[in-house]
């Protein structure tokens, strides 16, 4: 069965539903699968601990970033410019533009992967279960062409915000 059609002006001003819900699928996959091999190694309060955590830096990036953004009150790629109207005013889009982001800056995300994988490595060889090799496979599967499919594929490319100037793209394309 096709997606359904969505009516918009540009793909830069609004994106389709269904890049919304890939999005938002993998980022939910990943904490969910995440939570599951924090769970199988270190207990049911580290995994809601990690869950928690999870949350944390996702209001901290509408907070932080997401208010600057072209897309505050729009439906950007993952669905978070019209999360963020909801919870904060609009800020100064020039803000966003300006930023500099450093690899430190972008740790606290990182986290969100490397400790279910480490806490998944961990399980495999102490314990081994095909589950847990199954999650951790599945996990860095997801944080890797997972990730790769949803930003540089959906999002980044069709990206009104990157046109004006993302600290993101501009980190990353160093490393090119």
């Amino acid at each position: 069965m096709p997606w359904p059609a969505v009516v918009s002006i540009s793909a830069h001003e609004r994106y389709p539903t269904r890049t919304v819900l890939i999005s938002n699928a993998q980022t939910i996959s990943t904490w969910a699968i995440g939570a599951y091999l924090v769970w199988t190694a270190l207990g049911m309060i580290f995994a809601l601990l990690f869950v928690t955590y999870c949350i944390a830096i996702e209001l901290n990036l509408l907070r932080r970033s997401c208010v600057n953004c072209y897309y505050h009150g729009k439906m950007c790629f993952s669905g978070r410019g019209r999360c963020c109207s909801a919870l904060f005013k609009k800020g100064n889009p020039d803000a966003f533009a300006s930023r500099e982001i450093t690899w430190v800056d972008v740790l606290p995300d990182l986290l969100v992967s490397v400790i279910p994988i480490t806490c998944g490595i961990g399980v495999v060889i102490v314990d081994f279960s095909w589950l847990a090799l199954v999650a951790l496979l599945a996990l860095v599967g997801l944080t890797t062409a997972g990730n790769a499919l949803v930003r540089g594929n959906l999002a980044c490319k069709h990206c009104q915000q990157r046109l004006l100037g993302c600290p993101a793209e501009r980190l990353f394309q160093k490393n090119r």
